[in-house]
């Protein structure tokens, strides 16, 4: 299952608790150094060594989505079940974004079975699973196995992790690939972050365009500003960022820019 911001992106989980894992394994990892046991470590290293073979990075291990992981994993022991949902309790992104964990997309694998290789083998033959797994734009995992019954109850949650940013490091990645295009960048930020917190309209000197967007990954242009960028039609820009709507567990940055 996955889910993401404009679409949404759920794959499957798995939940262990246990032993600490060789400090070497979580050099790249956000948030604290992670406690897990030895089928976590496992599953873990499984799934960055499947994505090495076809030319994929690594995940980076989050805490956060771990803690989310685990929270499931214990819902599916106490029901004796596997299921990305059970009654009375939150969808994956709301559950992953009260963990803490921060993303743009999210998926989640979950199995049920005897050991860390089978379950590993289960999502690696499942079509779906084995497509999360390999997901290259999937960047972050977090996983929790819980020993019950003499099996394992496994989730692994990824996601595609959106790092905080200020309002003015948003508008300086936005402003530094509208200047790639030949803009000249204004100051009028003051303008350009209340035209931004506006839904129609714009605040100040009147702009020859102005367009306002959401978006969880900065890194890109809409295509709808790029064409802009590109026209020849103008000579200058002033970038706002504001709070976006939250009206949703996805991450989003709210961006002005008035065209001048």
């Amino acid at each position: 299952m996955r889910i993401a911001a404009r679409s949404a992106s759920v794959v499957f989980a798995l939940l262990i608790g246990g032993l600490l894992a060789p400090a070497g394994l979580w050099a790249a990892s956000r948030g604290a150094h992670p406690r897990v046991n030895s089928a976590e470590a496992f599953l873990f290293e499984a799934a960055n060594r499947d994505r090495a073979a076809a030319g994929l990075p690594a995940f980076q291990w989050d805490a956060n989505l771990a803690e989310a992981a685990r929270r499931h994993a214990e819902q599916m022991v106490r029901h004796n079940a596997l299921s990305h949902q059970f009654p009375g309790e939150a969808p994956l992104q709301d559950r992953a974004r009260q963990a803490g964990a921060r993303f743009g997309m999210i998926a989640e694998n979950v199995a049920e079975g005897p050991s860390a290789e089978g379950l590993h083998a289960q999502w690696m033959h499942s079509a779906p699973h084995r497509a999360n797994l390999l997901d290259r734009d999937l960047n972050s995992i977090g996983i929790s196995v819980i020993a019950s019954g003499g099996q394992y109850f496994a989730v692994e949650d990824f996601s595609v992790h959106v790092a905080h940013l200020t309002l003015t490091e948003q508008e300086s990645e936005v402003r530094s690939q509208l200047a790639g295009y030949g803009l000249r960048m204004e100051n009028e930020v003051a303008d350009a972050r209340k035209t931004c917190a506006m839904d129609r309209g714009w605040a100040g000197p009147r702009p020859a365009a102005v367009l306002r967007y959401e978006m969880s990954d900065l890194s890109r242009l809409p295509e709808e500003v790029e064409q802009k960028a590109r026209s020849g039609k103008y000579h200058a820009a002033a970038v706002g960022a504001c709070e976006a709507s939250g009206s949703n567990s996805f991450e989003q940055f709210r961006i002005a820019i008035l065209f001048f």
